[in-house]
């Protein structure tokens, strides 16, 4: 997809650090406003090529006073205000607005963490309202502005007397001391709303049909008419979106192939393989290569080196010669998080765990890369699904990691019959999330098979057995109520009222799903009757962070 070729203005967010810089971009995009995050460090020929109405600097861990601190490129805000460009500097973005237009930050007298009430000194476009009004807001910050730039006007200040909010019309910059991408901030998604559309006066035509005829368009310029295409297929939503994409605009010299590496799950070969001929009608080859996997992987227990194993003999076993290019799911937060965070003085980023999109794939492949997907975030590859008459059925289906059961089983996946157990404890408890009807408000459960054994006691008898976990946790979804500006962010069990809107709290991270006690009683006895060598059951109730949502 060609960010030049999307039918609304673009709004880039210079990222600058912040665990939050993503959630700006999907709340911009929810607007149906095409967003990108890109480095807080970009050079400035690479912010201009976007031809953006509005730059957004986002917030981040550092302080400007720092050796090193990050910083946009020279020239900025000259080039700004040359072509009537409109910044916001959110937390961080703010300081940097500050210093670099001559004003001064400095160490707040006062710490501002989390929920704080902010009032409103000016009436102005980008917190609309009355002076005097307030509104709670969500604050994350040590240093505060204490001298404004010329032209400057402070707009809201918090509760303690810290500046909340600061603009200076005339040369179109604006800054938020305060995070309004966050659910923590109630009105954040109507300030974001009432800048883009009353402020900038930003074009709002982002839709995915557009985006979808864009990506055919790319794909049938990219494909020369005598090319073929190969895609390997996890049975995942990501690539089965991503294939469905391409099928429809190349036809039948997309050829798939699904790969049945030893380390799917409990009849995932049967079930997958049905609904890509059934119901997609995808040219599909069912590859088995379980016995080459598994003994590349015996004896591997480092998670690490487990994903690269696999990203490595996904793609040198399965791709064949004739092909010329080559389809990958990889979405934007794949592309996003293999970026260096700003300010770290490192040209690579501190990897948690690569992407089996992003890693293992040989320096020597010829096969030139079709990624589809990769400036989509998960919700817009489900809509897109969704146009493509993906059935719902599959795009429903719960997130399954690249590298399969490897890394739910900790440890060597070879011993033990890990996976055979692994596969039948999942079943069951999958299957029991089922017959709950409680499938569709979990975002991933799954079980986990623990490289330890415990005793027990089973049929009056002593047991040495192996120990499973289970885990279960749910993400938000977004959607626009109709008729007004309110907005319902969607996830479990945590209700605020506030005035006439009712918010379920959003988090860009995952908590954990809170299971009745009768329904865990249930999962645990039919576990350990029915699935031999098991003899105990855990339940991981960690969110993220602290913890990833698999365990390697």
């Amino acid at each position: 997809m060609d960010p030049k070729a999307v039918k609304s203005d673009l709004v880039p967010i210079l990222d600058f650090g912040s665990q939050y810089t993503h959630l700006i971009t999907r709340r911009i995009r929810s607007l149906s406003v095409f967003s990108l995050c890109i480095s807080g460090t970009s050079p400035l020929s690479t912010i201009t090529s976007l031809n953006p109405k509005v730059v957004i600097l986002s917030g981040g861990p550092h302080s400007v006073h720092a050796d090193n601190s990050p910083s946009f490129a020279d020239g900025f805000v000259e080039w700004a205000q040359s072509n009537g460009v409109f910044v916001l500097g959110i937390c961080y973005g703010l300081h940097l607005l500050v210093q670099r237009l001559g004003g001064e930050v400095r160490v707040g007298e006062k710490q501002e963490y989390g929920r704080m009430e902010i009032e409103v000194e000016k009436s102005c476009g980008i917190l609309g309202g009355k002076v005097g009004d307030r509104q709670v807001v969500w604050m994350s910050h040590g240093d505060e502005a204490a001298t404004l730039p010329n032209g400057f006007e402070v707009v809201a200040r918090s509760q303690q007397g810290a500046v909340a909010a600061v603009e200076d019309k005339y040369r179109r910059f604006f800054g938020l001391q305060y995070h309004p991408e966050v659910t923590h901030s109630p009105e954040g998604m109507e300030t974001l709303r009432s800048f883009l559309f009353e402020v900038c006066g930003v074009n709002a035509g982002w839709k995915m049909e557009d985006v979808m005829d864009e990506e055919i368009k790319v794909i049938n310029n990219m494909v020369g008419p005598d090319d073929h295409v190969i895609c390997a297929l996890s049975g995942g939503v990501d690539s089965t979106v991503a294939a469905t994409l391409v099928h429809k605009a190349i036809g039948d010299r997309l050829h798939c192939v699904f790969v049945d590496n030893g380390l799917l799950r409990y009849k995932e070969r049967e079930r997958v393989m049905e609904t890509f001929e059934r119901d997609l009608h995808l040219p599909v080859t069912c590859v088995d290569v379980t016995e080459q996997f598994l003994s590349k992987l015996k004896g591997v227990v480092d998670p690490e080196l487990k994903r690269k194993i696999i990203g490595k003999e996904f793609i040198c076993n399965n791709l064949g010669k004739k092909p010329v290019f080559f389809v990958q799911g990889t979405l934007y937060p794949d592309v996003i998080e293999s970026c260096p965070p700003p300010g770290t003085g490192r040209t690579h980023s501190h990897t948690i765990k690569s992407h089996h999109n992003v890693g293992g794939l040989p320096k020597d492949m010829k096969l030139k890369l079709i990624e589809p997907l990769k400036l989509l975030f998960k919700d817009e590859v489900l809509q897109l699904g969704r146009i493509l008459t993906v059935p719902y059925s599959f795009l429903k289906r719960h997130p399954f990691p690249g590298p399969g059961l490897a890394v739910r089983v900790l440890g060597d996946v070879t011993e033990d019959n890990a996976l055979d157990t692994l596969r039948q404890v999942d079943e069951i408890f999958i299957q029991l999330i089922k017959d709950a009807g409680i499938y569709d408000s979990i975002w991933q459960a799954f079980a986990v098979f623990l490289p330890v054994k415990s005793v027990g006691v089973q049929g009056d008898q002593r047991t040495h057995s192996h120990v499973v976990a289970l885990r279960a946790v749910t993400k938000g979804l977004i959607t626009r109520s109709y008729g007004s500006h309110d907005w319902l962010y969607l996830k479990q069990f945590k209700l605020e009222i506030l005035g006439r809107r009712l918010l379920v709290f959003y988090s860009i991270d995952s908590n954990m799903y809170y299971f009745e006690r009768e329904f865990l009683d249930d999962v645990v006895q039919k576990i350990c009757n029915n699935v031999r060598g098991v003899n105990r059951v855990a339940l991981d109730i960690t969110s993220k962070p602290p913890s990833t949502i698999e365990w390697e």
